[in-house]
C-alpha cells in the first residue's frame, strides 16, 4: 500500500456516498449530481490563476509560440480533446495547441501500462516537440504528482517554457515547478479515486477557459461570434454565413455578395460590410489590425 496515496484528498472516502451501492438508479443519479454541483465553485476560487495562464498563453500566440498540454489518461485525454477543438473552432493553425499524453495516441482509447509512472517519457516528448521560450506547457494531473506530468513539466521549464499546473489536490508536488498553480481542490469523488468525475470536469471546465479566453484576447471573437471559424462543410458554411449576418445586420444578398467575394473568410466579409470597402482593402486593413475585427473597425471611425 502506498501511504501517500491515501493523504490525496481524491483519494478520500466520500462519506456522502458510502451507502451508493444500496441505492436506486435515481438515487444514484442524484447523489453524484449533487457532488457535480460543487465544481463550478472549486474552479472560481481559480480563476485569478486561470487569468494569470491565460494571458501567459496569449502572449505566446502573439510572438508565434505554442500551448501544449501534457497529461496521462483522463487528464491527457482532455488536453488532447481541447486542442482538437480549437482549428475548427477558431480556425487556429493544428499545431498552436497540442495534447500530449502519456503513452501516445494509443494511450486515447486504452490504457498504456507504466507510460503515466515515467517521467523520462513526458520529458522526451517535450524534447521531441522542441519546446523552447515561446511556448507554454500546461501539466494536468488530478493528483499533482503523475511522474510523466512532472518530468514534461520539468523539461519544459529548463527549456524556458513557461510552466502551468493544473491539479484537484491543494500543495502538490507540480506546484514545486509550476510558474503558475491552478488548484480546483474538488475534494474526494462519488466513488473513491475515479477521478474522471469531479476532477476530471474541473479539469474541462478549465481548459475552456484557457483556449477559450486565449483566442478571444487573439482577436478570434468578435462580440461574441467565433468569426475565425473555418467553413470546411456545408452546415458549417451556413453558420459563417449566419455569422457575417449576426455581426453586420446586412440583408441576406449583401452577405452572401461579401461571403463569396471574401472566398468565405467571415472576418473579411463582415469588414467589407461594415466599412463599405472591397475585399482586399478590407482583407489588407485586417492584417494591419493582427487580424482583430474590433481593432479594424474602430481604426475606422466604428
Amino acid at each position: 500500500m502506498n501511504p501517500s496515496l491515501g493523504r490525496l484528498l481524491t483519494e478520500q472516502q466520500n462519506p456522502r456516498t458510502i451507502g451508493i451501492d444500496g441505492m436506486t438508479a435515481e438515487q444514484i443519479l442524484r447523489a453524484i449530481h449533487e457532488e457535480d454541483r460543487t465544481v463550478p465553485a472549486a474552479v472560481e476560487r481559480c480563476i485569478p490563476e486561470i487569468a494569470r495562464a491565460v494571458e501567459a498563453i496569449t502572449e505566446s500566440f502573439r510572438r508565434g509560440g505554442r500551448l501544449l498540454y501534457a497529461g496521462a489518461g483522463t487528464s491527457g485525454r482532455l488536453g488532447i480533446l481541447d486542442a482538437a477543438e480549437c482549428p475548427p473552432t477558431y480556425g487556429s493553425d493544428p499545431e498552436q495547441v497540442i495534447g500530449l499524453i502519456a503513452g501516445g495516441t494509443r494511450a486515447i482509447q486504452q490504457a498504456v501500462e507504466g507510460a503515466e509512472d515515467n517521467p523520462q517519457l513526458g520529458r522526451q516528448d517535450i524534447c521531441d516537440y522542441q519546446v523552447s521560450d515561446r511556448d507554454v506547457v500546461v501539466g494536468i494531473a488530478a493528483s499533482g504528482r503523475t511522474p510523466y506530468v512532472l518530468g514534461a513539466m520539468q523539461e519544459a521549464r529548463e527549456r524556458g517554457a513557461i510552466v502551468v499546473g493544473i491539479s484537484n489536490n491543494p500543495d502538490s508536488e507540480m506546484g514545486r515547478i509550476a510558474a503558475i498553480m491552478i488548484e480546483a481542490v474538488t475534494g474526494p469523488e462519488a466513488i473513491l479515486g475515479s477521478t474522471r468525475m469531479k476532477a476530471g470536469t474541473a479539469q474541462k471546465l478549465i481548459l475552456n477557459m484557457l483556449t477559450t479566453a486565449s483566442m478571444i484576447r487573439s482577436g478570434k471573437v468578435y462580440r461574441n461570434l467565433m468569426v475565425d471559424m473555418q467553413p470546411t462543410n456545408e452546415k458549417l458554411a451556413i453558420r459563417a454565413r449566419r455569422l457575417i449576418q449576426l455581426a453586420t445586420e446586412a440583408e441576406d444578398e449583401i452577405v452572401e455578395q461579401a461571403y463569396a467575394a471574401a472566398k468565405g473568410h467571415v472576418k473579411t466579409a463582415i469588414v467589407m460590410i461594415l466599412l463599405q470597402m472591397d475585399a482586399e482593402p478590407a482583407a489588407e486593413l485586417l492584417q494591419s489590425s493582427s487580424g482583430i475585427v474590433r481593432q479594424a473597425l474602430d481604426g475606422h471611425g466604428r
